[in-house]
């Protein structure tokens, strides 16, 4: 009897050790597919089913084969794409790089920005501190060939391709100069990216123009303004047209030059308003000089949150036209593979509270450019003659007109009278006069109005026009502060 109860107790505590078991084995599958899910919410999601089959089907039974890594990549675009907003995207492996260098301080290469005309390739602008520049290569040289690789006959893709490469590695380019051909070979190297250009103007103006905010922008905005206050500047110009943004922390850095300490830069507010980031000055000396900002149509995003900060706060005259009106923020992040996820995630209000998303800044002083600087570029292998017409024969047209060779009207039609006005403009400028718009002449005309326009730039003209008033009657840039 005593064995009887003996062997019953084991058997009973061998069945609640077994029960005992399977629920920690229940709880555990539970736990685990219940931190799966926290972890990838998508699983929850009905619709995932059909993405999991359809991978599985394309991976096991598509005719050609797929790789795994397009699949999933090809799926995270397409979702993005879906929210329907053009700032966010998916930039898989190598755009994803690209995306992060382009905010980089430098790029490897040799340094040269190449144009194609009339089928030849010549070198148009040779990057200071460049590779290209220490090895001797010139603004205005034909490359005739990369690596002994004719360059005749190339499409400018191969050719790019061909010069850039790994850093440290060399290239031999055979180069036309004035009638000689010469080789030479240059390492590739580190080429500086600069974001901030500066030159001191007449009567003490000091001009400094943002191309975009960038890692090191902050950094080259310091060193401008210590180069223009060494020379004894009494104003400054901040030239921000066709700025399209980029970073927010040099932004924030360079109003700090300007917002009076304390004083709100810009507000970042989140979904739902559930976060609301206020960035204030911390500004280390009160600015007393008269500042002007240049804005355009296609300043955006942060030049917005530097013109609203000083226009706001700092006294600044913003001159020109009324700004893009991107007033949402990015926040971008690298995947281990390269990847980059960029995502709408905030907007900003200026310091007086303004929404700017859609509705951009206002100039305190509006002034237009000529209409001949909002002509569209003439395209690399251009060949406009007698009977053409369409968009191209009317913005060679406008062109012309605007430099003095056409005075007809602008019809959109080459005729005679327009054969005769590229054939002075070519006699002008020592081309060979044939009447027709080929790659060289259109170049020539090009930069030519590029040099006018730097002549007679309205806004600009303006904005050292209020400048130099401000300073002859003592005027302050701080007067206005909120």
């Amino acid at each position: 009897m005593n064995l009887y109860g003996a062997e019953a107790a084991k058997e009973r505590r061998r069945v609640v050790q077994a029960g005992i078991f399977a629920v920690v084995i229940i709880a555990a599958f539970l736990c685990g597919r219940y931190s799966v899910e926290w972890q990838h919410p998508i699983l929850k999601v009905p619709a995932f089913q059909n993405l999991s089959y359809a991978y599985k089907e394309i991976m096991n039974g598509y005719l050609e084969g797929a790789e795994a890594k397009k699949l999933v990549d090809g799926a995270t675009e397409g979702m993005v794409a879906s929210l329907e907003d053009p700032y966010s995207v998916y930039l898989p492996g190598d755009e994803g790089e690209s995306y992060m260098q382009s905010y980089e301080d430098h790029f490897v290469g040799i340094g040269v920005e190449v144009r194609e005309e009339d089928k030849q390739f010549i070198i148009d602008t040779v990057i200071e501190g460049a590779p290209a520049e220490k090895a001797g290569i010139k603004a205005g040289d034909t490359i005739v060939a990369v690596d002994d690789q004719a360059a005749a006959g190339m499409e400018s893709d191969k050719l790019l391709g061909l010069v850039r490469g790994e850093e440290g590695t060399e290239v031999t380019l055979t180069l036309l100069r004035a009638g000689e051909e010469l080789k030479i070979t240059v390492e590739r190297g580190s080429v500086p990216v600069k974001t901030v250009s500066y030159e001191m103007r007449e009567d003490g103006v000091g001009e400094i123009t943002i191309t975009r905010f960038a890692d090191k922008t902050g950094e080259e905005f310091d060193e401008a303004m210590k180069a223009l206050q060494e020379k004894g500047m009494k104003a400054l110009l901040l030239d921000l047209r066709g700025n399209p943004g980029g970073l927010l922390d040099p932004t924030i850095h360079i109003a700090n030059w300007f917002v009076p300490k304390g004083k709100t830069i810009v507000q970042v507010v989140s979904k739902d308003e559930k976060s609301v980031v206020t960035h204030k000055s911390e500004q280390k000396k009160a600015w007393t000089l008269p500042i002007s900002v240049l804005v355009d149509s296609h300043s955006a995003s942060s030049s917005e949150v530097l013109t609203a900060a000083l226009k706001d706060t700092a006294g600044a005259t913003v001159v020109g036209e009324k700004t893009y009106g991107k007033g949402i923020v990015q926040q971008f992040r690298q995947l281990k593979d390269g990847s980059v996820l960029k995502l709408t995630k905030a907007q900003w209000r200026s310091p007086n509270g303004q929404w700017i998303h859609k509705k951009g800044i206002e100039p305190t002083n509006p002034v237009s450019p000529p209409s001949y600087a909002l002509l569209s570029a003439l395209p690399t292998g251009i060949n406009l003659k007698l009977g053409d017409y369409g968009d191209q024969v009317k913005t060679a047209e406008q062109m012309l007109k605007a430099l003095g060779f056409l005075p007809g009207e602008v019809g959109g039609v080459y005729d005679e009278a327009m054969v005769e006005a590229v054939e002075r403009f070519q006699k002008a400028q020592n081309i060979p006069v044939m009447g027709t718009v080929n790659d060289k002449t259109a170049y020539t005309i090009v930069t030519l109005l590029s040099d006018k326009y730097e002549k007679e730039d309205p806004q600009r003209l303006k904005a050292v026009e209020l400048l130099k008033e401000a300073v002859a009657s003592g005027a302050s840039g701080s007067d206005t502060t909120s």
